[in-house]
Formats: C-alpha cells, structure tokens, sequence
C-alpha cells in the first residue's frame, strides 16, 4: 500500500469518463482501495475519485472524522462507492467554497444540491443505498463529478469568489 501520485488539473485523464467496475471482492480492487486511501491522507484529503490517480474506474472514497482542510465540517462516514449513483431529492442548492486534490492551492464556491440520494456497491458488490445532506452530499458530489470528467472549477458561476486558499483564507496556510 502506497500514497499514489495525484493528477493536477490540466491533464487530459481528469477530463474522461470513468468505466464501471466489473469485478468485485478481487485483490486488485483491494489494493487500489488501500491506495486510495494512502493517497488521500497523504494528502490531507476528505475524498479521493479513482480517476485523480489515474486510474478510469467508477470507484469514489471519501469520509473522515475531523479534517484540518475543512475544519468547520461534520463528520462523513468513512465509505467506498462503485458504480454510483446520485438522485437530487429536491431543487434546494446550497453554495460552499470547494477545493481539490487535483487542484492544489485553490478555492472556489460551488453551488450544489443540499440532498441528495446515493446508491452503488461496496467492494464486494453489496448494495449502498444512503441520503446525504450538506457538507456530506456535498463531498459525495464532488467525488462523483470526477467520475464524469467534470473537475469542480467547471461548476464556478462567480469567479469573484474563487482563488488561492493562501490569500482567500490566510489563516488556513498549508491546507
């Protein structure tokens, strides 16, 4: 098990669709999980996409207890999503300030739905079916937006509010 080195914005592999995972409870699976997850404490991360590593599977990470890079958030439930899917519950969006793994150094506000339904697999192919509210859906929406290609400053509306996290928050120096 090792930290994985992060694709950064401007690498084509970032912008791909991911294909779905066919195979469950394999090895291989396992040791890409554990990857994940090196990487994405490594990195000090609330969610790691399978794609931000280079890898073109639907596979999404995310949950923590405390996190120093959003330190006002609720706790996620650690879990391992494949193949998911989201369903907004309702119209109701909220804007919060996002950064990204693969967009070291930044931040920006992003309007996102505040419920939201999802459903995929864990590792071994057992159904995950969950509502998510706020900073959680949030984060779920994040991870699953990579799946798609879709990095979050492509989801700015107001560019006025997006910039380096050192000058927008310099009391979060180092997150």
């Amino acid at each position: 098990m090792v930290a994985r080195t992060l694709l950064r914005m401007g690498d084509p592999r970032l912008l791909e669709q991911a294909k779905p995972v066919t195979s469950f409870g394999t090895p291989e699976l396992d040791e890409l999980i554990a990857d994940m997850f090196d990487t994405m404490t490594a990195n000090g991360g609330v969610g790691l996409a399978a794609p931000q590593i280079g890898v073109g599977l639907q596979l999404v990470i995310f949950g923590f207890e405390h996190s120093e890079r959003y330190p006002d958030a609720p706790a996620v439930p650690r879990t391992i999503l494949l193949n998911p899917v989201i369903t907004p519950l309702d119209d109701m969006m909220e804007e919060g300030w996002e950064g990204c793994l693969s967009v070291p150094g930044l931040r920006g506000v992003v309007a996102r739905h505040r419920r939201i339904r999802y459903q995929g697999f864990d590792p071994q192919g057992k159904s995950i079916d969950r509502v998510a509210e706020g900073f959680h859906a949030r984060v779920v929406q994040h991870e699953c937006d990579h799946l798609a290609g879709v990095l979050y400053p492509m989801r700015i509306s107001d560019f006025t509010r997006f910039g380096f996290t050192d000058v927008l928050f310099p009391d979060m120096e180092g997150r």
